[in-house]
């Protein structure tokens, strides 16, 4: 199990930024111990738990890039351009001997190169006439050799531990022999919505009340992390019932979250629960939308408390939530790549709080980001058609239309 120090989150009355934020949770989490071995179909996206070193050299041996003629280029340096062809080599099948000086070697891709053939020559470049090929006027030594060990070295460092394993990763793997990574346990993650206004989808809206948009996409963005989600359902103002819900979930799982009930108000119950097993502080973050969050501990696991605006919930989600995930699966990189855009809109904003802006992109040389939609912390038509956020500093007063801003695309954030 994930185990948090009690002094995980110390308090802070002003507004903190994400950056400090962030950094405040980094040093504090312990990731999950727990180490299983996946085969490589089941690897992508987990959290590698060990280096792999590589037992052997990758590629294995010399062999040719292209389909051609391998030849010595020492067989060149008088300037003969036609050699006769003493072998027909194909991958998968070296030859037993190399070509006697002076000759060439017909040579396929992927196929071992003999010892002391140094150089593949494209067979576009030559011409094959009566058991000779003539070689072009100029060749380079080396050309087209792919030498063995030049992607990987015996007993190289393939991949690093920390790393979430992309699909690039299980090849290098299995270019090096291995049939299965040690990776760490999934995070298992337990989520709530709160609030009895808040409906299940399916179920009659009562007067007052809001189909739970937020529980669901929470969900969404957590399996797409590969956790190992428990759905807790739809917990009502009852400070009773959040209690025991929030306590019976920490028992069997690394992370408990909520959406809603995380504020200063009578009804938000979530606090007093977690606090009452724990410590909780409701940070009153510097971003706009993704305030109210409250991080914290309850019974040894962490807790994340999601504000109850849907896309609030979102965009806390992406800057707060997921790199603390990341993190407490056992990640070493949690930074997400920002990109530079070119604004399409004019928004001012307040200095002191940093901003997150849903757009869409337009295409193009230079792309062009506009905006998806209003944007009010509750519309989530506008997340939905949006590619991504404009992320806006705290100390800007906002952007005009055709500054430079950074991006950073769902692409990155949501998978």
């Amino acid at each position: 199990m994930t185990r948090l120090a009690d002094d995980c989150f110390a308090a802070d009355p002003d507004p903190l930024s994400v950056e400090a934020a962030l950094a405040r949770i980094r040093g504090r989490l312990a990731p999950v111990a727990a180490v299983e071995t996946v085969t490589l179909d089941a690897a992508l996206d987990r959290i590698l738990a060990e280096d792999v070193v590589s037992p052997i050299d990758v590629p294995p041996h010399n062999n040719a890039a292209v389909d051609g003629f391998a030849v010595r280029a020492a067989d060149l340096a008088d300037g003969r351009r036609t050699l006769p062809i003493a072998l027909r080599i194909a991958a998968g099948h070296p030859a037993d001997r190399a070509p006697p000086p002076g000759a060439a070697a017909r040579i396929f891709t992927g196929a071992p190169v003999p010892h002391g053939l140094d150089t593949v020559v494209m067979q576009e470049d030559c011409t094959e006439r009566d058991g000779a090929v003539t070689l072009p006027d100029t060749v380079r030594t080396g050309a087209n050799l792919r030498r063995a060990g030049e992607d990987l070295r015996r007993g190289a460092v393939a991949l690093t531990a920390g790393r979430r394993l992309a699909p690039g990763d299980i090849g290098l793997a299995a270019s090096t022999g291995r049939t299965g990574l040690p990776v760490r346990r999934r995070l298992r993650v337990a989520i709530a919505s709160t609030g009895d206004e808040v409906t299940e989808p399916g179920r009659p809206l009562a007067p007052g009340g809001v189909f739970d948009a937020n529980r669901h996409t929470v969900k969404a963005l957590l399996s797409r992390l590969g956790c190992v989600v428990s759905d807790l359902g739809i917990l009502g103002d009852d400070a009773g019932a959040i209690a025991a819900a929030l306590t019976a979930a920490a028992d069997g799982h690394d992370v408990v979250m909520t959406s809603g009930g995380v504020s200063a108000g009578e009804e938000d119950h979530v606090r007093a629960a977690v606090a009452g097993e724990g410590r909780i502080d409701a940070w009153r973050l510097a971003v706009k939308p993704g305030r109210p969050v409250a991080l914290g501990v309850i019974r040894g696991k962490a807790f994340i408390g999601l504000p109850g605006n849907p896309v609030a919930a979102v965009v806390a989600f992406v800057t707060l939530a997921r790199p603390m995930l990341l993190a407490l699966a056992g990640a070493t990189d949690v930074a997400v790549t920002r990109f530079p855009v070119t604004a399409g809109f004019d928004h001012a904003k307040r200095p002191g709080r940093r901003e997150f802006l849903r757009v869409r992109l337009e295409g193009g040389a230079t792309p062009v980001a506009l905006k998806a939609g209003p944007d009010g912390s509750g519309v989530l038509s506008a997340l939905a058609a949006a590619d991504g956020l404009v992320d806006l500093a705290a100390d800007s007063r906002g952007v005009a239309k055709g500054e430079t801003v950074h991006y950073l695309p769902f692409s990155e954030v949501m998978r």
